[in-house]
């Protein structure tokens, strides 16, 4: 496939990541070191960052295309189908090269989870794989990325944008960023996790602070997710800061949320939203996401968005 970077051949959105299989495991607690517990049947679901992204992001009504890479294997076909089911262009994602990357996660009645990644063919999609995709960079108007893929390949990524597209970044799981990498990120979106990982012993105690040492880095945005407390933005400066309250709801599962967020976040951007409308229609997306079980099953449709 051709594609044209002009008018309204353009994507909303391109997510360059991961695509894994979520293998899911409720508990009524996580284990301890050398503990074992038992859990619910295993369910199986299509997931990884990346296709999280692309998935919620065309659930809301998003033109979106996904770069990734896929085993030639019955995982990778399910990942593939359920992207196109959604609507997601996946003339982008690479098939072979290694298994398709699996997450192991256990979801305890709260919600909260615990996930453990084995990468696959994640971790073998390389610089040379973007540059050969650099019409379907050319076609987006902004691009998200997450860290479950090589962080070469990111790097290639921010170095392959069109000139007026954004990039957003979630680093997750958190990994040292390069300078060329941080300056890029218009938002660069993070938890609290995350966010005192990249700041190490400076990260202060509250999310202003971690919103001011990350701004300090070089992005050119900041988000900070809050999980029930909504989110922290700012740009350019400590003085742009917002927090943006999330509205109540009984929590279910959290697994995906986050990806769920960054989608909505980056289509709105892509929109021509200003960074506080994107990052409060963001957390309501969240929000509503949190309410049902799985990561792209709980994804909303902009109705369930406004039911919130």
């Amino acid at each position: 496939m051709q594609y044209d970077a002009s008018g309204g051949g353009r994507y909303d959105l391109l997510v360059v990541g991961s695509a894994n299989v979520d293998l899911v495991v409720g508990v009524e607690r996580r284990p301890g070191p050398g503990e074992t517990v038992l859990g619910s049947d295993l369910a199986v679901h299509p997931g990884g960052k990346g296709a999280n992204q692309a998935l919620a992001a065309a659930r809301l009504g998003a033109r979106a295309a996904l770069l990734a890479r896929v085993g030639d294997d019955e995982h990778g076909r399910l990942l593939l189908a359920s992207q196109r089911e959604a609507g997601v262009d996946t003339d982008g994602v690479l098939v072979g090269g290694a298994p398709t990357g699996v997450a192991l996660i256990t979801v305890d009645p709260s919600g909260d989870n615990s996930i453990v990644v084995s990468p696959g063919a994640n971790g073998r999609l390389t610089p040379a794989d973007v540059r050969a995709a650099a019409p379907l960079l050319a076609a987006a108007r902004v691009v998200s990325l997450q860290l479950e893929i090589p962080l070469e390949t990111v790097a290639e990524v921010t170095r392959g944008l069109a000139p007026d597209a954004r990039l957003v970044l979630n680093p997750s799981p958190p990994a040292p960023l390069p300078a060329e990498v941080l300056a890029a990120c218009d938002p660069l979106v993070v938890n609290e996790h995350e966010a005192r990982y990249v700041l190490g012993a400076a990260a202060g105690d509250t999310p202003q602070d971690w919103v001011r040492g990350l701004l300090a880095l070089g992005p050119r945005s900041v988000v900070t997710t809050l999980g029930a407390q909504g989110a922290v933005v700012a740009e350019g400066h400590a003085d742009s800061l917002h927090h943006l309250p999330s509205p109540r709801v009984e929590a279910v599962d959290t697994t995906g949320a986050g990806d769920a967020f960054t989608a909505a976040l980056a289509w709105r951007l892509g929109r021509g939203d200003d960074l506080r409308r994107a990052a409060a229609f963001a957390v309501r997306v969240g929000a509503a996401a949190v309410t049902a079980r799985g990561a792209q099953d709980s994804f909303p449709t902009p109705e369930q968005v406004d039911a919130v």
